[in-house]
């Protein structure tokens, strides 16, 4: 297969730039760190979201819609929040010709504006859990963009709840951590996450608490997949969200909220890409197997149309490619580019033995199977394979973590990897001596790597690279 990318070890930034643009997945906008997402990429999303808006449901939120501009006072309510988010806001001060009287705020995240509707809408503690989910655009004005990374204007889901206790806020801001984000990284994007508490220097501006996913890069970097937050009864607060409760009480709710985005993107590409190109998950590939007509004429395109609607009666995405004008060579590295787990080959030649080529994107193999036994293989290897990019990024993963003793220790080994060292080992003051090298604790986890109920608990571990 001819070589269209930079190596992923000779140069990883270049590599990751080129396979976006050789397999179509974006473009860069006309305004700095905005980005185009064309249709191949944002197919990949269209499944994603799919998935995770499923998953959203089941857990009993329901999807709903804020404004895009918020009023610059609504985010001056909660002190914390609005300093977090200064450096990144968008603000409108002219609109219609005329100075505007307050000015706007393009939104960064939607806490305050959905707080202003929470108060309006919950009177009594029958009105609770309130749980509302949007899937929308978000602006923060990147200084360094890298296109789904990290740009100016991003795709995301943000969830935002409220509740009757703070036991039921922390219950929903895990459920959520775990059964849409960590679940749906490993089952779908066969990604293996570390499930971590941030430290907090490191939380989400305004909450008690942020949980975390992390993901290790094929470069070593870390990449925070997704977040779920604790708010406690900060922007309940602020916002004035209270009710009656069953006592006849006026009490303020306890809140959450909890986001994903397009980084999700960059991460599935930095996983599991090669130096020919994107490797899909077959769980979230928008078209599982391609079928390709080698050369026309001698019944080949119809038996390769007969493949087509079996394997879309087995319930396989597939797309048939009878372009036989256009040469195959060409035709198979874009397939690879864009990380289509199976192309089924069809030719004269292999019609006549009764057989058709299949060519499997993530472990490389290609090999002549009998028309009969087509479905039953390619259903069996996407199983197979899906497992398999999992299971190699699991293992690059503990290949690159080392466990340490020491913050210098710690600091050292996530030049070239992650370190797992005990917190007590580096403490705030050496969480700020490891910024300053470029390296952050990503999140903190228990010696076994489950959830910490506090930032207290005897024996944390912390995890520390280098990020994204």
């Amino acid at each position: 297969m001819a070589r269209v990318l930079t190596p992923r070890a000779e140069d990883f930034p270049r590599w990751y730039q080129d396979l976006i643009n050789k397999a179509r997945l974006a473009d860069n906008g006309p305004v700095r760190g905005t980005m185009v997402i064309r249709p191949a990429g944002y197919a990949i999303w269209e499944h994603m979201q799919a998935d995770m808006d499923a998953r959203i449901k089941e857990a009993g939120a329901e999807n709903a819609y804020f404004p895009l501009f918020i009023p610059e006072s609504y985010l001056r309510r909660e002190a914390e929040h609005v300093e977090g988010f200064s450096p990144e806001l968008a603000v409108v001060t002219h609109a219609g010709g005329k100075q505007l009287a307050e000015p706007l705020v393009v939104r960064p995240t939607s806490e305050t504006v959905i707080g202003e509707f929470m108060a309006k809408w919950v009177d009594s503690y029958r009105d609770l859990p309130l749980l509302l989910n949007q899937w929308a655009n978000i602006v923060r004005w990147e200084l360094r963009p890298r296109t789904f990374l990290r740009t100016t204007e991003f795709l995301w889901q943000e969830g935002h709840t409220a509740h009757i206790s703070e036991e039921n806020a922390k219950e929903y801001a895990r459920l959520i951590h775990k059964t849409v984000y960590e679940e749906f990284m490993v089952e779908m994007l066969a990604i293996p996450v570390v499930p971590g508490r941030k430290t907090k220097g490191e939380r989400f501006a305004g909450a008690t608490n942020t949980m975390t996913v992390e993901a290790m890069m094929g470069d070593t970097k870390a990449l925070q997949m997704g977040t779920s937050h604790e708010l406690g009864q900060n922007f309940a607060k602020a916002f004035d969200i209270t009710y009656t409760s069953q006592a006849g009480a006026v009490e303020h709710a306890w809140t959450t909220s909890w986001g994903t985005s397009t980084r999700m993107m960059g991460g599935l590409i930095m996983v599991h890409g090669d130096d020919n190109g994107l490797r899909l998950p077959p769980n979230i590939a928008p078209v599982q197997v391609q079928i390709m007509v080698v050369k026309a004429g001698e019944g080949v395109t119809e038996a390769a149309v007969k493949l087509r609607d079996e394997l879309k009666a087995a319930g396989v995405r597939v797309k048939l490619d009878d372009r036989a004008d256009v040469p195959f060579g060409r035709r198979a590295v874009d397939a690879e580019l864009q990380g289509i787990p199976i192309r089924v080959e069809v030719g004269p030649r292999d019609l006549a033995n009764g057989n058709a080529v299949v060519a499997r994107r993530i472990d490389g193999t290609k090999s002549p199977v009998a028309l009969a036994e087509v479905v039953a293989g390619v259903v069996s290897a996407l199983k197979a394979d899906q497992q398999r990019l999992y299971d190699d990024a699991l293992s690059f993963r503990e290949a690159n973590t080392v466990e340490v003793k020491t913050l210098d220790e710690a600091i050292e080994a996530a030049q070239t990897g992650w370190a797992r060292v005990p917190w007590a080992a580096v403490g705030p003051d050496g969480e700020k001596t490891a910024n300053g090298k470029a390296v952050t604790v990503r999140c903190l986890t228990r010696p076994d790597g489950t959830m910490p109920d506090s930032d207290d608990e005897a024996d944390l571990i912390a995890i520390l690279a280098r990020a994204y």
